[in-house]
């Protein structure tokens, strides 16, 4: 059964958003994949900060860390139906976080989520054009 991503996945050059179908509000307006071992390994490292509108989306993944890091993140955890499992805002360096059983962890800047309205049960899509802000 596909997932919600797929359409990231086979056409990662293309243009999503990143939309909370409970909310109706955009969560990301600019995702940055991150579907290969290489790239999930790096995540957000080597980066002074993370642009607001944009998540890096880890896909498979249930953990991340923030070893090495400059600045906090929010991390949504997220099923393969696209169902939010666990929202953990303001993640500071030096810690990590998981969500035993999720599919893909998308990182924010700090507060994006929170702000978004984002939390566990909503569901999240893809999109061609932006929601609300």
């Amino acid at each position: 059964m596909p997932h919600f991503l797929a359409p990231l996945v086979h056409a990662p050059d293309s243009t999503f958003c990143l939309i909370n179908e409970t909310t109706g509000k955009t969560v990301a307006s600019n995702l940055e994949p991150a579907f290969d071992s290489r790239t999930r390994r790096m995540g957000l490292l080597h980066r002074q900060r993370l642009d607001r509108g944009t998540a890096l989306v880890l896909a498979p993944c249930a953990a991340i860390h923030t070893l090495f890091m400059r600045f906090p993140i929010d991390v949504i955890f997220v099923a393969r139906d696209g169902t939010v499992a666990k929202v953990c805002p303001r993640i500071q360096p030096w810690r990590a976080a998981a969500s035993l059983g999720a599919f893909a962890a998308i990182e924010l800047a700090g507060g994006e989520a929170v702000e978004s309205g984002t939390a566990a049960g909503d569901t999240l899509r893809l999109s061609s054009r932006p929601a609300t802000p």
